[in-house]
């Protein structure tokens, strides 16, 4: 048996002169502070009041034991704050960060104002799906979840763009802002994470697996029914790697993207196919949002769009718009272009318990309204396979 290597870094917090530095499990500090340059380069990082993490490199793993990393911040007094050029709200989970320091960097590559100290700040926000975290994310119920305390800092002036996970973004945007923007979409799979076995097939009957998504949860269940699955398996990527640590459960799945992102892939014990877990609607892609009436702001994010990211997003949420699904509803959905050019669509609808799964497919022009075209026609025809009541089993 694999023995983990995980064992929680003492907390510290020291403070010399005008430097502080603090883990993140520490109160946080005020907010007229900037990050250390270090490896982020240039730009603050506060939380309406308090300043947030920097993400710290993870250290090697070893012959496939898992390691759970800590974000840590390093932050330094300022007398003055100097204003800056854009502030991008994000939440403050270590892999959202990783996501808004993407951002930050694009952004300062492509506009040499931008690459000026303190000309982009970090603002971190705590959403209601931060807040919640002893409930399922089905019972707490609503869109929005992990994007609605953003968009109203959006609204209100606080921020100047928010950074989002697309999986987490409402089919529907607050009037007032506009999402003219998907960075290129990173690895779509779901990866498989267990110390006992190399697949969730070689799980033995009665393994707990480990998600909060309906999602994988009904695609796990359908395939292999015999395994039991704990769905209020909530908190960031290092949470739930250290609850798998502590035996809470046999596996887990995560996004590959989130991973990656956090330099965390030594984890992974093996990458589910598409055909085995077909992903979340817009999983692996980053949107960055504005004002509606900011040019110079939607001009800065439209700079970094990537286009295929951004029609394939809008066929799957055409599809799961059609579907009305919310953090209640299994459905799944994927968009890709093929060596032909064409556009690829699967997608799924599952009832929760995974005795039942429908599955449709198109193939199409890799062209805007013809994908919209394409996401809305799968989940009507998904609709009338599933007939009323489908969702309640």
């Amino acid at each position: 048996k694999k023995k983990p290597i995980f064992e929680p870094s003492s907390v510290f917090l020291h403070s010399v002169a005008m430097e502080t530095i603090a883990f993140l499990d520490q109160p946080l500090v005020p907010a007229n502070t900037r990050p250390l340059t270090g490896n982020f380069s240039t730009g603050s990082v506060s939380a309406l009041g308090f300043s947030l993490p920097c993400l710290r490199t993870p250290a090697p793993n070893h012959r496939g034991k898992l390691l759970v990393t800590r974000a840590s911040i390093a932050v330094e007094q300022l007398t003055e704050t100097k204003l800056a050029l854009i502030r991008i709200g994000t939440r403050g989970s270590p892999l959202a960060l990783a996501q808004a320091y993407e951002t930050r960097d694009k952004l300062m590559a492509r506009h040499s104002e931008l690459a000026e100290e303190g000309a982009i700040q970090i603002v971190i926000i705590k959403t209601t799906g931060d807040k919640i975290l002893s409930q399922p994310l089905a019972d707490i119920g609503g869109k929005g979840l992990f994007t609605k305390e953003i968009d109203e800092a959006l609204l209100n002036g606080e921020i100047d763009i928010a950074v989002h996970s697309m999986k987490d973004v409402p089919t529907y945007l607050p009037d007032g802002t506009i999402l003219p923007c998907n960075l290129q979409r990173e690895d779509v799979r779901d990866a498989f994470i267990s110390l006992s076995a190399a697949s969730p097939a070689e799980l033995p009957a009665g393994s707990i697996v480990g998600t909060a998504s309906l999602r994988r949860k009904s695609q796990i269940l359908h395939k292999y029914p015999s395994l039991n699955v704990l769905d209020n398996f909530r908190g960031n990527v290092q949470t739930r790697l250290r609850k798998l640590n502590e035996g809470v459960v046999q596996a887990t799945l995560l996004a590959l993207a989130g991973l990656r992102r956090l330099n965390m892939t030594e984890n992974v014990t093996s990458i589910l196919s598409i055909d085995e877990m077909l992903p979340a609607v817009a999983q692996g892609a980053i949107g960055i949002a504005c004002r509606s009436n900011d040019d110079k702001m939607a001009n800065y994010i439209a700079s970094l769009n990537h286009e295929e990211t951004r029609l394939a997003v809008a066929c799957e949420r055409a599809f799961l718009e059609t579907l009305d699904g919310s953090c209640r509803t299994p459905i799944a959905g994927y968009a890709c272009r093929d060596k032909d050019g064409y556009c690829i669509f699967k997608g799924l609808v599952a009832s929760p318990d995974g005795t039942r799964v429908l599955q449709t497919s198109r193939k199409g022009p890799y062209a805007f309204e013809d994908m919209i075209l394409m996401g809305k026609d799968a989940g009507k025809e998904l609709l009338s396979q599933a007939g009323p009541g489908f969702f309640d089993s």
